[in-house]
C-alpha cells in the first residue's frame, strides 16, 4: 500500500446562500460561513457559480477570493462565461463539473473522453494562468486516463452513487460501487493524479473513504450545512475532520 497523503477537507457552503436567496437579502452570509468553517480546521473553501446563480452569486466569489486565508476551489462548467470569471477572480484551483439546468444537484462526472477536444484548450488557458485544474469524473479508468492526457494534475472522483447505496442500505450496489472507486483511486494516483472525492458524503462514508491512502482531499457541503443547522457550524468541520483523522489512521483500506 502506498504511503497515505496528507488528507485535506474542503466545505462546500453553496447551500449556505441556497439559504439566503430563498429570501432574497444578505444573511446568511457564504463568506461568513466560509470563515467559520476555516477557524474550525477546514483546509479549503469550495463555491460552485452555477450558470442560473441559484445558490452562489457572482460576488460571493469575489468576497471568498479577497476574504478567507485558505484556498479557494472554484467549481464550474466549462463554459466561456466562467472561464472568464474564472480568470479574473484566480482562485487557487478550478474544479470542472458537467451542469444542467434542470438537475437539483451535480448528477454524475464530467465526460472527459467525450468532450476531450473542448475541454484540451480550456485546461489549457487554466494552466497557463496558474490555476489548478480538477476534473470532477466517474472513477472509471477511461475517463481517469483521459484526465490525465489532458494534463488536469488533479481527479475528484464523483462518490455519489457510492454513498446513496450505503444510506439506502443496498450493500451489493455499495460494495460495487465501494470497489470502483478503490480501483479509480489507484490508478489515478499510479498516472501522476491528485485524488480528491466528494457527492453525498457523511460522517461514516467519509470516514471509510479517508482510510485511501492515494485521497489528499475530500470536498464536502450539503451533509455538514444540514448537520449545523443543529449543532453549529464549528462542531460540524471539528466532527468530520475527527471522522476523516480515524480513518486515516487506519493501516489496511476497508473492502
Amino acid at each position: 500500500m502506498p504511503k497515505a497523503l496528507p488528507l485535506r477537507l474542503g466545505v462546500n457552503v453553496d447551500h449556505v446562500a441556497t439559504l439566503r436567496n430563498a429570501r432574497g437579502g444578505a444573511r446568511p452570509d457564504p463568506v461568513r460561513a466560509a470563515l467559520t468553517a476555516i477557524e474550525a480546521g477546514a483546509d479549503g473553501i469550495t463555491a460552485h457559480l452555477r450558470e442560473d446563480r441559484r445558490h452562489i452569486r457572482d460576488t460571493d466569489m469575489a468576497r471568498l477570493k479577497a476574504e478567507i486565508s485558505k484556498p479557494l476551489n472554484f467549481e464550474m462548467a466549462a463554459t466561456e462565461d466562467m472561464l472568464r470569471i474564472s480568470l479574473a477572480t484566480r482562485p487557487h484551483a478550478v474544479c470542472l463539473v458537467p451542469e444542467r439546468r434542470e438537475e437539483l444537484t451535480t448528477e454524475g462526472g464530467l465526460d472527459v473522453v467525450g468532450q476531450h477536444n473542448a475541454l484540451a484548450p480550456f485546461i489549457a488557458r487554466l494552466n497557463d494562468a496558474g490555476i489548478r485544474v480538477s476534473l470532477f469524473i466517474a472513477a472509471d479508468p477511461a475517463q481517469i486516463e483521459m484526465a490525465a492526457r489532458l494534463r488536469a494534475p488533479v481527479i475528484e472522483i464523483h462518490t455519489g452513487g457510492w454513498c446513496d447505496a450505503v444510506v439506502d442500505g443496498h450493500a451489493a450496489k455499495a460494495e460495487a460501487e465501494w470497489q470502483r472507486i478503490v480501483a479509480g483511486a489507484r490508478l489515478a494516483r499510479a498516472a501522476g493524479l491528485e485524488v480528491h472525492a466528494g457527492h453525498g458524503l457523511d460522517y461514516d462514508t467519509a470516514e471509510t473513504i479517508a482510510a485511501l491512502p492515494e485521497i489528499a482531499e475530500l470536498n464536502i457541503g450539503y451533509f455538514m450545512m444540514g448537520e449545523a443547522l443543529f449543532v453549529g457550524l464549528g462542531e460540524t468541520v471539528r466532527a468530520m475532520r475527527a471522522a476523516m483523522d480515524r480513518g486515516r489512521q487506519r493501516s489496511v483500506a476497508p473492502t
